[in-house]
Formats: structure tokens, sequence, C-alpha cells
């Protein structure tokens, strides 16, 4: 290759025996680093970072495969059949992969820092793919100035009009991802988290299951993955039910017969409530009568609860239990009754 098009000895110069052992040497750094501090970590988090490390390490054994034929074609006296035309071109791609595992060993250090904050329910992958980004782009724009000579500045000022039209044409992907990047800062809400999402006339449930560049990702009631734009999240009145240390309120009603022993019932409810194990007991639960008719007395019973997501199957259980309460204690549940006049002309 023409030495005014690449500077190949200073290409020679970057393949050297020491970076290639620095950037092993961070390879293994981040396995020492999840091996030490990400056991606790969700099973499907371990499962995440485990192809990770299977992707890291194909890239990691081309690129030493790489560099031995490289170093090995240099330091050989007697060159034949042509090689020393292809070095040039053998070293650029050793370089080339040694950025790229550079890359992704980097991307990996910088997941597994975040995961130590949030191990159960992971992070989002905007902000790990936007350093990767940024960290290529930079790599990149190092390399063609150092190898290949070329004067970044005036590159970058011609290049303005194919940015203003660029722009213009991806304002909707740009729009979400700035819309995303806001959303983390502000950290409204992360991955794991239980939202009701109000735009408009249009009102979504769904736990946060992934953020990209270009929208949310949630899990619905159903298990049904509901994709919103980060701009509409952005722009959405946005109620967040992780809770933490508060608790969600739940309520059923029991609807008994006007005749009902109403403390008898009352005590029933209460140990039904027992029964179930993930109903707080401090706050402590309510049972009262709430409403009276002509063919009922309606008993509530209020609790609390520390899973959102789980709201319904353990209102199945309350109700499960407490009909088996009262039916053990010979109290069933009132009939509507329907009166009918007739009148005689």
């Amino acid at each position: 290759m023409n030495e005014k098009i690449l500077k190949a000895q200073a290409l020679y110069g970057l393949i050297d025996y020491e970076p290639f052992v620095i950037l092993i040497s961070l390879v293994f750094f981040a396995w020492a680093f999840y091996k030490l501090f990400l056991r606790d970590a969700s099973t499907e988090r371990h499962k995440n970072l485990r192809n990770h490390f299977q992707n890291l390490l194909r890239h990691s054994i081309l690129f030493s495969i790489l560099f031995v034929s490289f170093k090995f074609i240099y330091q050989t006296e007697n060159l034949e059949f042509g090689l020393p035309r292809t070095l040039p071109y053998i070293g650029l791609t050793t370089l080339f992969w040694g950025m790229v595992v550079f890359v992704k060993t980097s991307r990996l250090i910088t997941l597994q820092y975040l995961f130590l904050g949030s191990m159960k329910a992971g992070v989002p992958v905007l902000l790990v793919n936007i350093f990767s980004l940024i960290l290529s782009l930079t790599l990149l724009l190092w390399a063609a100035s150092f190898l290949f000579g070329i004067q970044l500045g005036p590159l970058l000022a011609t290049s303005a009009a194919f940015s203003i039209i660029l722009g213009l044409a991806l304002q909707d992907t740009l729009g979400n991802l700035f819309a995303g990047i806001s959303l983390q800062l502000d950290r409204s809400f992360e991955i794991g988290d239980w939202l009701e999402i109000i735009n408009g006339p249009q009102k979504i449930i769904g736990q946060v299951k992934e953020i990209t560049w270009r929208a949310t990702s949630l899990v619905g009631w159903s298990d049904e993955i509901i994709t919103l734009p980060n701009r509409t999240m952005a722009n959405s009145q946005i109620s967040n039910f992780q809770g933490g240390d508060q608790p969600f309120i739940r309520s059923q009603i029991f609807r008994l017969p006007l005749n009902v022993d109403t403390e008898k019932a009352k005590k029933c409810l209460y140990a039904s409530l027992k029964e179930v194990s993930v109903i707080r007991q401090d706050p402590q639960p309510l049972v009262f009568i709430s409403e009276s008719t002509d063919s009922w007395l309606g008993m509530k019973v209020i609790y609390y609860i520390d899973s959102y997501g789980s709201q319904f199957t353990i209102g199945d259980k309350v109700l499960i239990a407490g009909l088996r309460h009262l039916e053990a204690a010979g109290i069933g549940l009132a009939h509507q009754i329907y009166q009918i006049q007739q009148n005689d002309k």
C-alpha cells in the first residue's frame, strides 16, 4: 500500500506486544469483574452477560490469530509469495479487530458497572449503546487522522450541509433518542418498574422491559409486548408504581345477607387474610361494612401488598380464602332480591 495513503510504520508501531497484552488483560478484567461482583444478579442477567462474554471471546480469539499472523510475517526475514504487499492489509485488519475488541470490552465493563445498581431488573441498553457509539466514533476518527493523515477540521466543516440534511431525515429517530436520554437523566423509571401511562384518552399499564434508541418496551397484564416511542413517553403523564417501601392498597367486597352476624363475618374475613402470606400486616388489614341495600350488606376488605404486578393473583387468593372461611362458618353470599308488583285493574 502506498506510504502516502497509509502511514505503514505508524501502523506497525501500534501493533506491538504491549498493546496486545493490555487489551487481553482488559478482557480478563471484565471476566473477573463479573465473577467477583455480579454473583447476586438475576438469572436473566447472568444469561445476558454470558452471551456478551461468548461474543467477546470469539472476537478476542480472531484478534489473537490476526496479531500472531501479523507478527510472524513482520518478523520473518525472508518473505516470499508476495507477503510484503499484504502486510499493511493484515495490519489494518488486526488494528480494526483490536479496536472492536476494545469497544466490546469497554461496553461490557460499563454494562456490568451499571448492573451493580440494578442486579435484578437490569439496565437500559440505551446508555450502553450511546457510550459504545461515542467510543467507536472517537477511535475511528483517531485512526483516520493518525494513520491516513486526514484533517478532521476541514472534513467536519464541509460535511455541515450533509449533517443538516441527515438531521432532517432522521428527525423522528433523533427526537426519540434525545427523549430517551432525557428520561434516563430524570430517572423517572427503571427497568422492572410498573407504569401507568396516560397520553390523551389512551391509558396503558405495563412493566418496563427495555429502553432502546427509539422506544420503550413494556410487558402488559397478559404478557403482551407494548412498544411506545420515547417521544410519546416524554410527552405523557407517567405514574410509577414501583413503590419501594410504600405498599399498595387494594380491596375486595363481600356481599352478605342482611341478617348476617357481622362480628362473626368480620372474624372470618380477618382470619382469611392471615392465610395469604403476601399481604402485609403493617399496616394491618381492615374489614368494615361499606354499604347496605335492601338485598345485602357489603363488607369491604382492605389490605396492603408490596407487588403491584401481582395484585390480581393476590386478589384471587383473598377472594378464595374469604369464601372458604365464610362457608366454614355457615355464612353464604347474598342473593339479589327482585320484587314484582302486579297492579290489578
